[in-house]
């Protein structure tokens, strides 16, 4: 990790980092929250600096910690090293101009937290397959000058060592792992992108300043006509024939690695849903699938997101598959970047999440982790999402996914006009459906005084039903019931009066008034 961070983003404070433990994952500390620390955890102390951070390294001990970030500059005091050294806990610097959702991304993509299904690897060029930064630093020492690997769309996939090297605009684009926005417009604008896929041998850029002060060489990444992404290396002078030779030899090498990555990428969700749908299926594989996603003995909370309405049929069936991609991809970084080890997959008609928590106030959290998911959407999809309750063990599991398929129904189906929603939120309308079902088997109809008002409606489209159920729902206020109907009161009293006379529904009876209702809500609108 300081291998690869040290020069751009970190600085080492405080104690000398282990190089046997094995970081597992990154923790951003929260004084208002009680996390999970993985093994090896990372934390990230957002907003402390010099004696604020001697507490944390108090609370840390005994958790699983290897080391802590704190924003740059700190001052080192001999209190702040012997907390941090009684722990056998290093502190490392973040550096100015950096962010921590920046560096908290970086984290991630080069720790890979949440693998499963791990195998040994294999090689492709003597590298690890896969391992764009090992391709990267290849690249970089071949042609001397520090080197980025980017995709179509100007994402930072991977970077070499030594961009301290490079330019503002390149430091910039590693920090962010994105070319800025402004930049890659200048490129587009002058033809660059266009050049540059076009073309089969490496394309010269020269710098134009706003952060661009040295030369730059790209080169597409190809697998046969599809373009897969882009190598580009810092470095001045000319262009001479062993560097332009080597640069089409690591394109073609690229490329595998990239294709590895897809195919990687690919099979890891194929492996992580089966995982999951084996953990809230039950059954005798479901601990050894717990075991591979490392929530055996942990308290979980469910959660299922699901998309308002049903999909599309027909012309809209590709539209909606990729609706049901965007939600699990979405949902998939979302719980991944603020809970270490909770594990996603779109299985049926929802996308799960298993969200490992400390204890059973952790449900209130994953409302709350909802909650930012359905605003971070907005309008984009009609995402609802059901929480389950905390629960522990395989038994417990199923229970939580059959609450949370409960909860979705009444969400999915339009029965609640929340779209975040957990048991207690939606229960009378949970029943209500599981009532309609029953009476649905049984072939159950209107009967008495439903009945002949159905009856009498079909015949005469006399709005006698729509109109007893605006003023039940009313509790007998006609001004308000005839406004929802948006007609005048008094034809209102006159509707409810014909109600009595034609099916003898004694409206005074509550008993009566209950079942018109209960009869309307489930079996009038089959």
């Amino acid at each position: 990790m300081l291998d690869d961070l040290g020069d751009t983003l970190l600085e080492v404070l405080v104690g000398t980092p282990d190089p046997d433990v094995v970081i597992d994952g990154i923790v951003i500390h929260d004084p208002l929250d009680e996390p999970v620390y993985p093994s090896g955890a990372l934390v990230l102390a957002v907003g402390l600096t010099g004696d604020d951070l001697i507490p944390l390294f108090r609370s840390l001990g005994g958790e699983p910690v290897a080391g802590v970030v704190a924003r740059l500059p700190v001052t080192v005091t001999p209190e702040l090293v012997e907390a941090a050294d009684a722990n056998g806990i290093a502190l490392l610097g973040l550096r100015r101009g950096a962010t921590w959702a920046q560096l908290s991304a970086l984290l991630r993509s080069l720790l890979a937290e949440g693998d499963v299904g791990v195998v040994p690897q294999e090689s492709l060029g003597g590298l690890p397959s896969g391992d764009l930064f090992a391709v990267a630093n290849a690249v970089a020492a071949l042609l001397d000058a520090p080197v980025t690997i980017e995709d179509r769309s100007s994402r930072v996939l991977a970077f070499s060592g030594r961009q301290d090297e490079g330019d503002p605009s390149r430091v910039e684009a590693i920090i962010g792992r994105q070319v800025p926005e402004r930049l890659a417009r200048v490129l587009n604008e002058r033809g660059i992108f266009g050049e540059l896929y076009r073309a089969q041998r490496p394309v010269v850029i020269e710098p134009w300043g706003d952060g661009v002060f040295r030369q730059r060489v790209a080169i597409a990444v190809r697998a046969g006509d599809e373009v897969l992404g882009s190598i580009w290396a810092v470095m001045d002078g000319e262009l001479s024939a062993e560097r332009e030779a080597a640069l089409q030899d690591a394109a073609k090498l690229t490329a595998l690695h990239l294709l590895q990555v897809r195919a990687g990428a690919d099979a890891q969700r194929r492996i992580r849903s089966d995982l999951v749908a084996t953990a809230l299926e039950g059954g005798s594989d479901a601990r050894s699938a717990l075991d591979r996603l490392g929530l055996t003995n942990r308290m979980v909370v469910v959660l299922g997101a699901g998309l308002r309405g049903r999909p599309g049929e027909g012309a809209d069936e590709q539209a909606a598959a990729s609706d049901w991609q965007r939600l699990n991809d979405a949902f998939a970084v979302h719980m991944s970047t603020s809970v270490p080890r909770a594990a996603v997959a779109h299985i049926g008609a929802a996308v799960y999440a298993l969200m490992p928590v400390a204890d059973e106030a952790g449900a209130a959290r994953a409302v709350r982790l909802a909650e930012e998911f359905r605003d971070r959407l907005g309008k984009g999809l009609p995402v609802v999402v059901a929480v389950g309750p905390a629960v522990r063990g395989i038994n417990e599991m199923v229970e939580g996914r059959a609450v949370v398929d409960r909860v979705l129904r009444v969400l999915r189906d339009g029965h609640a006009t929340r779209r975040v929603a957990s048991l207690p939120d939606v229960y009378t309308q949970s029943l209500l459906l599981e009532l309609r079902d029953l009476a649905i088997v049984r072939g159950d109809g209107p009967i008495g005084p439903i009945a002949e008002l159905l009856a009498y409606d079909e015949r005469h489209d006399s709005g006698l039903l729509e109109s007893l159920e605006a003023w039940l729902d009313a509790f007998g206020d006609y001004t308000v019931a005839a406004a929802a109907l948006f007609i005048h009161p008094n034809t209102l009293r006159y509707r409810i009066r014909r109600v009595a006379e034609l099916s003898g529904l004694d409206l005074a009876d509550p008993d009566q008034r209950f079942a018109a209702l209960l009869q309307l809500r489930i079996l009038a609108r089959r």
